[in-house]
């Protein structure tokens, strides 16, 4: 039986392995005098801007955030500077290990502040499952306005003719497996009762219950609800800021743009670092499929992913360094 810390090892190193392989396969044929021009020739006004817009969206995403969380009595109220730190501390992690920065995010806030972890990634789901309600709509968003190429695309990646009878077949499997999920942990619970660690299982999955309930009770309904809507708009303001920066996009309409942004979401879901080669290969796709020439379409999606990463890697490291520097809560003394 593998260490735990092994483990984790081998899958972090498989993880970006696959990354740097499709990164190294993307670029091999891209001179390095060709990256240095375009970088000379882009108008880096608007990849700042883009940047900037960028960032405005990363403390956005922490007030959306400390608008879910449920103050606890006697715990120290989230503040959304302080959620913000947490979420880039997240981002940061998300660079190293896949999706670890959901964890990560949740971890430095409970030191700070003392709220649960269970209660916290419950706030998680329910924030990454309203991502996903999002981004479904922006590629039904994309499929309306630009629906023939949208369909010749999908035809390209993938077959839509068979698709629908994978899904079918894999169906029974997967409730099956839910099904043996779900007894196996109800026969566990009912033989363990008395356990000190069921125990805290149980509590664990009731703090978890109560961050997906935050919902119901979410502080400023308004609020949460447009700063979701809003943080879609600003991935959309980034990539359409960065196409007018570069020379080879500038005449990309707000469609294509869109379109290049479903793209770049869809890289980024891949479990690998950062959407490290997932991403700069979809970009590159949709930008050929504009015309624009293969050498081009890379470079454009590594200006932009560059640019991004930069800002992750320095907003993160600050915000963990302030949350490091930050006195981790203690548990009040019992009158």
């Amino acid at each position: 039986m593998l260490h735990p810390k092994v483990k984790q090892t081998i899958q972090v190193s498989i993880s970006l392995g696959v990354a740097i392989w499709i990164f190294w396969f993307l670029y091999r044929d891209i001179e390095l005098a060709s990256l240095i021009s375009q970088l000379q020739s882009s108008n880096w006004f608007w990849i700042t801007f883009s940047l900037v817009i960028t960032w405005i969206g990363f403390w956005i995403r922490g007030w959306r955030w400390a608008l879910l969380i449920r103050h606890e009595e006697g715990k120290s109220p989230i503040t959304a500077n302080r959620a913000y730190h947490a979420v880039m501390v997240g981002y940061l992690a998300n660079l190293l290990v896949p999706r670890a920065g959901e964890v990560a995010r949740c971890g430095v806030l409970s030191r700070t502040n003392g709220t649960s972890i269970g209660h916290l990634i419950g706030t998680v789901i329910i924030e990454r499952s309203i991502d996903l309600l999002f981004l479904i709509s922006t590629i039904l968003l994309a499929f309306l306005l630009e629906n023939q190429l949208f369909l010749s695309l999908a035809g390209e990646l993938v077959d839509l003719e068979t698709i629908g009878d994978k899904i079918l077949n894999f169906l029974p499997i997967v409730i099956g497996g839910l099904l043996v999920f779900v007894l196996f942990v109800f026969f566990l619970v009912r033989r363990y009762r008395g356990k000190g660690w069921i125990s805290k299982f149980q509590q664990f999955f009731r703090q978890l219950y109560s961050g997906l309930q935050s919902i119901q009770s979410v502080q400023h309904p308004l609020g949460f609800w447009l700063s979701s809507v809003l943080i879609w708009v600003i991935y959309f303001l980034t990539m359409y800021t960065v196409s007018l920066g570069i020379h080879s996009t500038a005449n990309l309409s707000a469609t294509q743009v869109l379109l290049v942004m479903v793209m770049g979401s869809i890289g980024m879901v891949a479990p690998v670092q950062g959407g490290i080669g997932t991403f700069h290969a979809l970009v590159a796709y949709i930008l050929i499929t504009f015309g624009i020439s293969e050498t081009d379409g890379k470079i454009f999606a590594a200006i932009i992913h560059g640019s991004q990463v930069i800002l992750v890697m320095l907003a993160g490291l600050w915000s963990w360094i302030i949350m490091v520097k930050t006195p981790a809560w203690n548990k009040p003394d019992m009158p």
